[in-house]
């Protein structure tokens, strides 16, 4: 199965403001394949796949790069990787009827409070969306939402965690690790904590400079880190992966110098 790593010019090198980064960067930018039928993109954190009353969304550049060119599912405004993109009809509904036959596999990289030792373990609960968008678990009126979660790699006080969901409700993964009692960090939502240096680093002092303690993570950290699927014209399986954005390094960075 070919499985291909691209770095993304984006994360490289915007440094700027992530509001000023959003009405800067081109799709050309975020592009991690691309060929005759298909794209994928590593898409920035606090953009929208779709309309943006405030500011350019995935669907914007999309438009701006090529007419017709056709999202073939949606990530969170708050979460950042992998998503596939169709040049043509023909291709849009081959991913489509991956996407509704389960054939496609999305595994998810995150940071949750507290030490958890998970292996392959199959979260299934029941999710419920109301009509205002509000997401629980409800084994009463939910739809059935499974997620395989795998511990990758345990620190002091924290977990980094690959999560694949089997079905693709909203929220699915937030709600799901938060009812397991390990919320994602930052996802205050369903509480998520901010994580600060001071919990990690023996002996702290805190800056003379700054009144406040900024957070480490700054977001809540849920990246798409990959994506498995068959190509629309091979019929093969291919592979992406989609590097982390900078506030998952810099807490990854800090966890395993200071929690290891």
């Amino acid at each position: 199965m070919p499985y291909c790593t691209f770095a993304s010019l984006a994360y490289l090198c915007a440094k700027m403001h992530p509001q000023k980064f959003l009405q800067t960067v081109r799709l050309e930018d975020i592009i991690l394949f691309e060929d005759e039928h298909i794209i994928v993109i590593n898409k920035p954190l606090h953009m929208a796949s779709l309309d943006d009353k405030e500011h350019r969304s995935l669907k914007d550049l999309a438009h701006d790069y090529l007419p017709g060119l056709h999202l073939c599912h949606r990530l969170d405004k708050m979460t950042s990787g992998t998503l596939i993109m169709a040049k043509n009809m023909e291709a849009y509904r081959h991913i489509a009827i991956q996407f509704q036959e389960r054939e496609i596999h999305k595994n998810y990289h995150t940071f949750v409070s507290g030490v958890h030792d998970f292996n392959d373990y199959e979260i299934d609960l029941p999710i419920f969306v109301s009509s205002n968008k509000k997401v629980s678990i409800d084994a009463y009126n939910g739809k059935v939402a499974q997620t395989i979660v795998t511990t990758l790699k345990a620190f002091r006080g924290y977990t980094m965690l690959q999560c694949e969901p089997v079905s693709g409700r909203m929220h699915q993964i937030r709600i799901h690790l938060a009812a397991m009692s390990c919320p994602i960090i930052g996802d205050k939502l369903y509480g998520g904590k901010d994580m600060f240096l001071s919990d990690l680093k023996r002996k702290y002092k805190a800056s003379t400079t700054d009144e406040h303690e900024q957070s480490l993570n700054r977001e809540l950290l849920l990246h798409a880190r990959n994506i498995t699927f068959k190509h629309p014209a091979t019929d093969e399986y291919v592979s992406f992966e989609a590097e982390y954005p900078k506030h998952f390094r810099v807490v990854l960075t800090a966890l395993q110098k200071y929690a290891g």
